[in-house]
């Protein structure tokens, strides 16, 4: 009988072969989706997909350091502060 947290499939089930020869079930975490564009919906460059490299990798690699960075791809960004400066010809 499997044990409690292997009877979900929050845990993705991965069938490997041992060098003995048999077939064993290893429970893998799923990965995340990319994070998207709160505006435009667009998946967002710079942004690391497991949510383990998070604690793993330093600040400056966990999202792109400006303003709006991993909310905002780069397009939206730029319109964004163009518009709330008030700024019409760029």
């Amino acid at each position: 009988m499997p044990r409690g947290f292997q009877k979900s499939r929050s845990l993705r089930r991965k069938v490997i072969r041992t060098p003995g020869g048999r077939l064993v079930t290893h429970f893998v975490k799923r990965n995340h989706k990319a994070a998207k564009c709160a505006k435009c919906g667009r998946p967002l460059l710079g942004v690391p997909r497991k949510s383990t490299l998070k604690t793993k990798i330093g600040k400056s690699e966990r999202a792109p350091r400006r303003p709006y960075g991993g909310v905002l791809c780069s397009k939206c960004a730029r319109e964004e502060i163009i518009t709330s400066k008030g700024v019409e010809n760029v």
